[in-house]
């Protein structure tokens, strides 16, 4: 399976759409071509088409779910996202690939580069940072979730600020104290819209509790 072959089966698929292929089209064909190389899947992550990018990540993402995938490709996985990170470049790439590729790999390792991408220039490597732990959550823990929020809690970038409002809301799941702690140390400071994001599953009365923190600090 090549880069090539990839593009070629898409054309192929986009003949029966007038307009943008769905992504569901793309998530299934990238299954069906989760054990083509990593090299030639980079080939697709650095092209200017963005549904062939989205299909290299998405290759990735199912490359990483895959119990079968050895630890050493594993590695060639996790590199090929961070190595060529640049042409991950906006949130639904990230978002597509970063639990699995990235968490995934690092879960039950050093966690350093999940500090290192948080302190990045790129906000797209910021945001993958925190959506990366996802995976964390998913078995219970939850303190880098957290970590690293509170590097990004004043993050000026909007599709940032969202990711960090999602995800210790979802970290909230496994622990609402943890999150209203966090909330009233921070919830003063950072952006409305990481509040909003991080109150979503809370009660309405809850929610205007630290709405109004904010509006008293705002004043």
């Amino acid at each position: 399976m090549t880069a090539k072959e990839f593009i070629e089966t898409l054309e192929i698929i986009g003949q029966d759409y007038s307009g943008e292929i769905p992504k569901r089209e793309i998530f299934s064909l990238a299954k069906e071509y989760q054990q083509t190389p990593v090299i030639e899947v980079v080939k697709l992550l650095k092209d200017k088409n963005d549904n062939h990018r989205i299909g290299a990540v998405s290759i990735l993402d199912w490359k990483a779910r895959n119990k079968k995938t050895s630890h050493e490709e594993r590695e060639k996985i996790y590199r090929a996202y961070i190595d060529n990170h640049k042409w991950i470049n906006n949130w639904g790439l990230v978002d597509r690939s970063a639990p699995y590729v990235v968490g995934g790999y690092l879960y039950g390792k050093d966690t350093k580069p999940l500090y290192d991408l948080a302190k990045s220039e790129n906000p797209m490597e910021r945001r993958t940072a925190i959506v990366r732990t996802y995976f964390f959550i998913q078995k219970n823990e939850i303190e880098d979730t957290f970590k690293i929020a509170e590097i990004l809690v004043n993050d000026k970038n909007e599709y940032v600020q969202k990711a960090v409002g999602s995800w210790i809301g979802e970290a909230g799941k496994r622990n609402e104290e943890k999150l209203k702690t966090f909330l009233e140390k921070h919830a003063t400071k950072m952006s409305r819209i990481t509040l909003r994001y991080a109150l979503e599953k809370f009660d309405k009365k809850t929610r205007e509790y630290f709405l109004n923190l904010k509006n008293i600090k705002s004043k």
